[in-house]
């Protein structure tokens, strides 16, 4: 075992590494920046809660892989939102005691951990939405069951959450968007490193078709149902890639100018990215991902102008952004877009993004890291 870093210089021996992150149930933006992570400790221990390996990537199932209790319960690789009561007591359970650097990746629960004397960094995507601000979102739309389960659990959470972030070294946001989220809720400072895109990953295409798309999880908070409303009214050819709970009910309600697709390969994503119109982005996201990989792809994106999103949208350079959530304010930005559409220029699109790649995002965060170290060796 490695003698622990408050008794020995860190830079004279290999460092052993813990990274925990919520669950590994799918590869969403979340997960893409785990990826980053992973890529800057390869050698680095993952733990999580759930872990589904057939919907995790190489990359991160290259990595030993460490489950909590919770991974063993029934139902729990599909309905481990019912487990959540139990993830703060799972994540104290965790030995870490030999690690000497602890990356929590925060969305779900997986900060709470018993860091001993290691260094603990968060990078926090969000603090958890269905506790706070987006509360309301989850509770209409859950079923009474879940509904009863997350007002009783939600007290208990919410002072876990912060009080679990209490005892961090340093907390890293995605987003100045988020940064203001931690400092409302945690009462906490964070410093700010966006994620980044690999732009290797995504080509620009000449052949731009007449259609819209989205790529997105199908959850109430995403707002695809503004979307499906406003296509629905404008009669304009609308591709939806992705999954969840609300898949049913989206296909019910979208005419047939409006195709739900469902999961689909990375090659069939990113061709529907380099060959529409416009991406669609209708919710508020902790920073987006999806809309930079369209970008990347030359195709300007259409937003709802909140949220992380604003940190990267510039009007009339890679995008629109409609200012209120309605029918009309969408299709009247829609409007304004196809008028304009001659402006945008594919590579300036690309261009424009340029910063946020993986590249800069695994600079800036080994650079931080490294900072924190060097603090706490005095």
């Amino acid at each position: 075992m490695c003698e622990n870093l408050s008794t020995r210089n860190r830079q004279h021996y290999i460092m052993k590494i813990a990274i925990l992150h919520y669950w590994l149930t799918g590869m969403r933006g979340g997960e893409k920046v785990l990826e980053d992570i992973c890529a800057i400790y390869p050698n680095a221990d993952i733990y999580t809660h759930i872990y589904n390996k057939e919907k995790t990537s190489n990359i991160i199932n290259s990595h030993t892989i460490k489950t909590t209790f919770i991974n063993t319960l029934p139902y729990a690789k599909k309905l481990y939102h019912f487990y959540l009561p139990l993830m703060p007591i799972a994540l104290k359970l965790i030995n870490l005691k030999s690690y000497d650097l602890i990356i929590s990746s925060e969305s779900g629960p997986s900060k709470g951990v018993n860091k001993h004397n290691a260094i603990h960094i968060c990078y926090c995507h969000s603090p958890m939405r269905y506790i706070w601000d987006m509360y309301a979102i989850y509770y209409k739309n859950s079923s009474l069951l879940t509904r009863t389960g997350l007002k009783s659990i939600r007290p208990f959470l919410k002072k876990w959450d912060i009080k679990s972030s209490q005892n961090i070294n340093s907390i890293v946001s995605n987003s100045y968007f988020v940064s203001e989220r931690i400092k409302n809720y945690w009462n906490q400072k964070s410093i700010v490193i966006n994620p980044g895109i690999d732009f290797n990953n995504f080509n620009v295409s000449q052949n731009k078709k007449n259609q819209y798309v989205i790529v997105s999880q199908l959850v109430p908070y995403k707002n695809i149902d503004l979307a499906i409303k406003a296509f629905n009214q404008n009669k304009k050819k609308l591709f939806i890639i992705g999954n969840g709970p609300l898949f049913k009910k989206y296909s019910k309600m979208s005419n047939d100018n409006i195709v739900l697709l469902g999961n689909v390969t990375n090659e069939e994503r990113n061709k529907f990215l380099s060959e529409s119109k416009a991406l669609i982005f209708p919710g508020i996201e902790d920073f987006g991902i999806v809309p930079l990989e369209s970008m990347a792809s030359g195709t300007p994106v259409i937003a709802y102008n909140k949220g992380g999103v604003k940190e990267y949208l510039e009007d009339k350079i890679n995008g629109y952004t409609f200012n209120e959530n309605t029918l009309d304010s969408l299709n009247e930005c829609i409007i304004k877009f196809e008028k304009n559409i001659n402006r945008f220029e594919s590579m300036e699109i690309r261009k424009s993004i340029s910063k946020f790649s993986s590249d800069n995002f695994q600079s800036k965060f080994k650079k931080h890291i490294d900072y924190i170290i060097r603090l706490n060796e005095n």
